[in-house]
């Protein structure tokens, strides 16, 4: 089977910028991941939610709203 495949000369499925613009939006979920995990870490450790929204570049009100269903 290995070998089908390595003789496989049809041209990819998507192109190269198309490639690149799925690799960012995937390394974009997986931040968002990590942010939503850290913003659950620290309001478990009594950051405010002001405190939180700076980190994030938004407003105290804005990180709540975002955020508050994985971090209450």
């Amino acid at each position: 089977m290995a070998t089908s495949l390595e003789a496989d000369d049809s041209p990819p499925s998507v192109s190269k910028e198309e490639a690149a613009l799925r690799a960012a939006a995937l390394r974009r979920a997986l931040a968002e991941t990590e942010l939503g995990e850290a913003v659950a870490v620290a309001r478990r450790a009594g950051v405010p939610w002001q405190r939180i929204g700076e980190a994030v570049g938004t407003s105290g009100e804005a990180a709540r709203q975002k955020y508050r269903a994985i971090a209450p």
